[in-house]
């Protein structure tokens, strides 16, 4: 087989074309720090590495999804603290309406003392957050839970009556906000029955808008029905600010549970995100000892390529004769 010099040419040409393609990967893998750029370069690797970053993508999500639910949670968390705070406050108030020595003017005094509290206590119940959305009106957030009737005065709840779920983690699911009927319009399971075996009074609001009533109404000295009417209120006033008061306090351990738990998922999740960063590193990044004697090397064969074709280039028959 006859070789023409165009040919001898051409085969220099591609040996310097793939030196110096080997050599230009050789310092893309060096300066990138990634031995798999390309999927051809490892397609194994790189198959692993797609999955295993949609992993590190739905980890990150979760993460943030956790870091809105404790805010939520939180937040939830500090409010119903200062309901309990009120609560405990109206609750001595009532037992001390309940001292028979009280004159009218004191009562009068006490129903003024609880509207202030009660009205606190409304405020709280229609607490936003930092959107404007209202913690206690469930998935209605844009609506304040807790009106007034425009009747009868009395406060109804018209939030939404499904809590808010959160997706924490790939199988975890949580309660981040409680509606307003089940902090202040349900009874605990610990609840308090009246004497005749019916259920306690479930509505916070109205507890204390019939006791504050009782308190107004003026009890003359001797009229024994007024007084017994009076301390049957205030005995029922007693019963439903400790059931109201109870069931403030099984949400707020509830809550307390799921920000333990948060605590526990983020540590989990960083974990994770370690883990997963440990393994795409052993898929994708590069070693670099050996990239870079893999460059040196590669380098040395360019240089060669190119001495060859410098010396190919110069030679002719008359030389060879020589």
């Amino acid at each position: 087989m006859r070789l023409s010099t165009s040919m001898i040419y051409q085969q220099n040409m591609n040996g310097i074309s793939q030196a110096q393609s080997l050599w230009m990967s050789a310092g893309e893998h060096l300066s990138t720090g990634k031995k798999v750029i390309n999927p051809s370069d490892d397609p194994i690797a790189a198959s692993r590495a797609v999955v295993l970053a949609q992993s590190q993508a739905e980890n990150a999500q979760f993460t943030l999804a956790r870091t809105f639910a404790k805010q939520n949670l939180s937040l939830e968390e500090n409010t119903l603290g200062q309901v309990t705070s009120v609560l405990q406050t109206a609750m001595e108030k009532v037992v001390y309406a309940g001292n028979g020595t009280l004159s009218d003017n004191d009562r009068g005094s006490l129903a003024k003392e609880l509207q202030g509290m009660r009205d606190q206590i409304l405020n709280l119940a229609n607490s936003q957050d930092g959107n404007g959305r209202y913690i206690f009106a469930g998935y209605v957030s844009e609506a304040k839970p807790f009106t007034a009737d425009a009747v009868s005065g009395a406060i109804d709840y018209r939030g939404g009556e499904q809590p808010i779920a959160q997706q924490v983690d790939s199988s975890r699911q949580m309660i981040i906000n409680h509606t307003g009927r089940q902090v202040f319009m349900t009874l605990a399971s610990n609840s308090t029955p009246e004497p005749d075996g019916s259920a306690g009074e479930s509505n916070l609001f109205t507890t204390l808008d019939t006791v504050i009533a009782a308190l107004k109404v003026p009890v003359q000295d001797g009229d024994q029905a007024a007084k017994e009417t009076l301390n049957a209120a205030v005995d029922k006033a007693n019963r439903g600010l400790k059931n109201s008061y109870n069931a403030v306090l099984s949400v707020r351990s509830e809550l307390g549970v799921q920000l333990a738990e948060i605590d526990n998922l983020k540590a989990l999740g960083e974990q994770r995100a370690v883990t997963q960063q440990q393994q795409m590193s052993e898929l994708v990044d590069v070693d670099y000892n050996a990239a870079i004697s893999t460059y040196v090397m590669q380098q040395a064969a360019l240089q060669a390529s190119y001495k060859t074709f410098s010396d190919m280039s110069g030679m002719s028959l008359f030389q060879l004769n020589r």
